[in-house]
């Protein structure tokens, strides 16, 4: 799952660093084959989906190992551990981009007939950016990043509710279901609304609902060693033919019935549960400690990229380096990116993770 998410991470990046030179009017779409071009560089919206079902499967998977049954969690301690490993991240980013837009830094100042500051910020704490977004138009990337979040806490504010409420893992089959089938309905429904009908809460939240099913399948179902291989090499040809096949700015084939991230996220889920069995571990281990690394620190990546991204870009126009040294900043922008969020997750989020969760165990 740290290789999966590594990857997606990568993708994110990748797409953001891309679409700024693209915005900047730098012809940097026709040097890879189309399928190569569409997969490192426009498969950023994919990648979160990506992300939004390895939420669902692992936060459904330790509330499993950690109450025994979902109808058992403990909704307040469920919220102090999501709050241990996203608020003080999600501070210190809001910190620095509140301080840039305060300095008028271009790149990082929120445009005032999209939103001021402080509606920005108000946004990001009570998770409505994609809202906002969706309702209002584009925040500037640093702000932008933020919308899935908001999609994803949301989810698991009324998620412990839930399974404490029907008491019962087979009924909460049914509100996951209704998300999944929700899902392609909304981004059908909300496909000519840009940005909101990529970011609506409904056209996102099956993914996540596929993870939560697929972490109640692998702990409550037996699958025999050769179904787990048979999900898992099912599951990595539906992704990789979404990444591959599947433009989602096009609104073409199955893109025109929401279903192209479903399938995605179907394929997802069928790698997890074999993942779950033990299958393709060994595999996915060799030569990727690197990649797994980046995969545990992703959360950190993913929201701070943005301010490596923007400011390399700012300095890319002043100095309007030759074409052929444009392959530097990107790599540039992706190592830097990776390095900023390795540190930020080593010696901030991860320390005060731990700290936040050890102080609430001692307290009486």
């Amino acid at each position: 799952m740290d290789v999966l998410r590594g990857l997606s991470v990568l993708l994110v990046v990748m797409h953001h660093i891309h679409l700024r030179f693209v915005l900047e009017r730098v012809d940097v779409d026709r040097v890879l084959p189309k399928t190569l071009n569409q997969i490192l560089f426009w498969s950023g919206y994919y990648a979160v989906i990506v992300f939004f079902v390895i939420s669902g499967f692992l936060i459904t998977g330790l509330s499993m190992k950690r109450w025994g049954r979902l109808d058992q969690i403990h909704v307040g301690r469920f919220y102090r551990l999501r709050l241990a490993r996203i608020v003080p991240s999600l501070l210190l980013l809001l910190l620095l981009l509140a301080a840039f837009d305060s300095m008028r830094l271009p790149g990082f100042t929120i445009a005032p007939e999209r939103a001021s500051l402080g509606r920005a910020l108000l946004a990001a704490l009570t998770f409505h950016v994609n809202w906002l977004e969706g309702h209002h138009g584009y925040l500037p990337g640093g702000w932008d990043v933020l919308w899935s979040l908001s999609v994803e806490e949301t989810f698991y504010l009324t998620f412990p509710l839930a399974c404490v409420l029907l008491r019962s893992e087979r009924l909460l089959l049914a509100p996951l279901a209704l998300l999944m089938i929700a899902g392609p309905v909304s981004r059908v429904a909300l496909a000519a609304q840009d940005p909101w009908g990529d970011y609506a809460y409904l056209s996102c939240m099956d993914g996540i609902a596929f993870g939560c099913l697929a972490a109640l399948v692998a702990a409550r179902i037996r699958l025999s060693v050769r179904t787990l291989c048979l999900g898992l090499a099912v599951g990595a040809a539906l992704a990789i033919s979404v990444l591959a096949l599947c433009n989602e700015d096009e609104r073409t084939g199955l893109a025109r019935f929401g279903l192209n991230v479903s399938l995605l996220e179907l394929g997802i889920a069928l790698m997890l549960v074999a993942f779950a069995g033990g299958i393709g571990h060994r595999a996915m281990s060799v030569g990727t400690r690197w990649l797994r690394r980046v995969g545990q620190c992703s959360y950190e990546v993913y929201l701070f990229h943005m301010l490596v991204v923007l400011g390399l870009m700012d300095l890319f126009t002043r100095l309007q380096p030759p074409r052929a040294r444009i392959p530097l900043w990107y790599a540039a922008a992706l190592g830097s990116s990776l390095f900023l969020g390795y540190i930020v997750s080593r010696y901030y989020s991860e320390p005060l993770n731990r700290y936040l969760r050890a102080r609430r165990r001692s307290t009486p």
